[in-house]
């Protein structure tokens, strides 16, 4: 259990996507310009990640890895479909983002509107491929430990979009100097942003 939490909370501050491999940053930068927005789409990632790396997980260990096939019979011992893993990952992903699209523009008609082109391109947020990438590489113990590191990976996006699109909300009323207005100040943001959520990284967990 302590592993797991362990897991979770570095997934959020020390592992974050944004701030410590730059992942996801198209849509961070476009969609956080309102809290609103921002929260939305970050739930919606969540939810994603949350799912779709335990999916990705058993897929990878009980489907492609060298000798996971021996669950049918120990002939397939020798069978690796490792080199399907980037194909599979990516189908999972985009099944899961259909499902989660369809759900927002039947009872989130106006955060549906909002979002835009950005939600249906969670399917190729390098963010949401990232944690299935991540989950393989670093070979978690067990499907628990897995859907923590999803679940955190969300939450450390969600962090990061809503801290940005509240300072974003905030700037607007600041006099920023005219070559710096839009994304120019918001690079900046972020950079700081980023600065600080370094601090996290001699969390002993």
């Amino acid at each position: 259990m302590e592993n797991m939490i362990s897991i979770f909370v570095r997934a959020i501050f020390v592992d974050n996507m944004i701030f410590a491999y730059f992942l996801g940053m198209c849509s961070y930068l476009a969609v956080s310009k309102t809290v609103k927005t921002s929260v939305g789409l970050g739930i919606a990632v969540v939810f994603v990640l949350g799912i779709t790396v335990p999916v990705n997980y058993l897929i990878d260990n009980y489907l492609l890895k060298a000798g996971a096939l021996t669950w049918i019979s120990s002939s397939f011992a020798d069978v690796d479909l490792g080199f399907l893993s980037f194909i599979t990952f990516i189908a999972v992903i985009a099944s899961i983002v259909q499902l989660v699209e369809m759900v927002v523009e039947k009872y989130a008609p106006a955060l549906y509107n909002s979002l835009g082109i950005f939600l249906p391109l969670i399917a190729v947020n390098c963010a949401v491929l990232g944690g299935s990438l991540f989950m393989q590489e670093r070979e978690y113990a067990n499907i628990g430990e897995a859907t923590m590191f999803g679940l955190g990976s969300g939450v450390g996006w969600l962090l990061a979009i809503v801290g940005i699109a509240a300072i974003r909300e905030k700037i607007r009323y600041s006099q920023v100097p005219a070559p710096l207005r839009g994304l120019g100040i918001t690079f900046i943001v972020a950079g700081l942003m980023g600065i600080a959520f370094m601090s996290f990284m001699g969390i002993k967990l």
